[in-house]
């Protein structure tokens, strides 16, 4: 009889625990809306959505390869498994032409749905959330202005349990704070600006920072670099790897052109960003770099000299030298032929090159980002100025690319060896293998 009685309790308590957990994760559905018409916005107002899409990225992610612009479809890999992204074009059946302003204010703040799914924070509304009213408004009203796109998203491919949306409640319980960002009385307005939009819209520290095994961010270590698609998000701030400490004239700079001669180009995931960047004002990029660039020690250090010297360049345009000795170390052979013409020679882009001994690639923590340059390289741009590098993926060995990469970190960086070379290439030859077969 007490078994009994003890089993009894133990199910109502089970059963109680379940209801007040559903109640908690349920959301409830807001009522469509007949789609407002775009002339109905003000111009101005959509203006100010064009420029604040742009700071989010929201093109880049809600955009598959040669599929329309915003009409969602492009396949996220996660460590649970592949999220695609949704379409946020006007269109009534597969996109966002039902939702009011209220809708789109809630997925932004709170991560739900028009429907009351909650979604995952692959759509980063952790950072979304510190979005003002008024630049909700005008996001809005930019987002309801495009030409509708008749395009449904393919289902999410994840394991179970993370595969039901109302585990997401949980997950947010954990790691979601609703609390929003006041300003700093202590800063100025540029600052706090920035602040505003490298931590809110700009969601930076959605790449920048490290996650931990359940994909939240971890904040201890906020800005200290993560893992994008293979990448490396280099740390920024006091915890940055760069040869030369970043200034905000170098930030603003590189955020505006994707470029700086004293740190490198931007590839990667970093390269879309900066290409949305480029069209965004640069009162606005300034105060971006204006926070990021406060993130750095308050006594800058001193630039990290490599101490040997680069070898020098090779007979070429511009240099019309005695062919120097080969070297006897295989890397630097190889560095000699293949690099220095570009990385030494000090010609302007596209034929020139960051030096090395100042390139984060070489200098990082991981070899994550040196291994895809060295077999992919930097395709040609259509503007004709920004930087260009042959891909050796096909010339060079598995074994030659190892040692140009020792050479590099050893001789040009003055850095310790990377343990984990040999596991990287491999990795950065099998994203190859996938990438060419799409």
């Amino acid at each position: 009889m007490r078994l009994k009685t003890i089993l009894g309790i133990g199910v109502a308590l089970a059963v109680f625990v379940g209801a007040a957990a559903l109640v908690y994760a349920w959301r409830s559905e807001i009522a469509p809306i007949a789609t407002p018409a775009p002339a109905g916005f003000d111009p101005k107002l959509v203006a100010e959505g064009k420029e604040l899409a742009l700071i989010g990225d929201c093109r880049t992610c809600h955009t598959a390869p040669a599929g329309r612009v915003f009409a969602g479809g492009l396949a996220m890999p996660t460590p649970f498994g592949t999220i695609y992204s949704t379409n946020i074009t006007p269109d009534r059946e597969t996109g966002i032409g039902a939702w009011s302003e209220a809708a789109f204010a809630r997925a932004m703040r709170e991560g739900v749905d028009r429907e009351g799914r909650h979604l995952y924070p692959a759509f980063p509304y952790d950072h979304f959330k510190l979005t003002s009213s008024q630049d909700i408004r005008a996001l809005y009203a930019y987002f309801m202005t495009r030409e509708p796109v008749s395009a449904k998203a393919p289902a999410n491919e994840l394991a179970f349990p993370v595969n039901i949306r109302l585990v997401l409640a949980g997950w947010k319980l954990l790691f979601f704070n609703q609390k929003q960002q006041q300003p700093d009385p202590t800063r100025d307005e540029q600052w706090n600006r920035g602040r505003y939009l490298v931590v809110g819209l700009g969601h930076c520290g959605a790449c920048h920072t490290p996650r931990n095994p359940l994909g939240a961010e971890d904040k201890s270590h906020a800005f200290e670099g993560g893992e994008v698609e293979g990448w490396r998000a280099y740390a920024l701030g006091k915890a940055s790897e760069a040869s030369i400490p970043w200034t905000a004239d170098a930030l603003e700079s590189y955020l505006a052109e994707g470029f700086h001669p004293d740190h490198g180009v931007a590839r990667g995931p970093m390269a879309a960003v900066t290409e949305n960047l480029s069209q965004v004002s640069r009162q606005e990029l300034a105060a971006m770099a204006v926070y990021l660039a406060s993130l750095e020690p308050v006594a800058s250090s001193p630039s990290k000299p490599a101490t040997v010297a680069s070898p020098p360049p090779p007979q070429s345009t511009g240099f019309q030298t005695a062919t120097p000795p080969a070297p006897s170390d295989p890397g630097a052979r190889l560095y000699a032929n293949a690099c220095a013409s570009c990385h030494d020679s000090g010609r302007t882009l596209p034929l020139g090159a960051v030096p090395l001994r100042l390139s984060t690639a070489v200098s990082g923590e991981g070899p994550e980002n040196l291994m895809t340059l060295i077999l992919n390289g930097i395709p040609a741009a259509s503007n004709g100025t920004a930087p260009v590098m042959p891909a050796f993926g096909d010339a060079m060995t598995d074994e030659q690319i190892i040692s140009l990469a020792r050479y590099l970190r050893r001789d040009i960086a003055a850095r310790s060896d990377w343990p984990s070379l040999e596991a990287s290439l491999r990795q950065a030859r099998a994203a190859r293998t996938v990438s060419r077969a799409r």
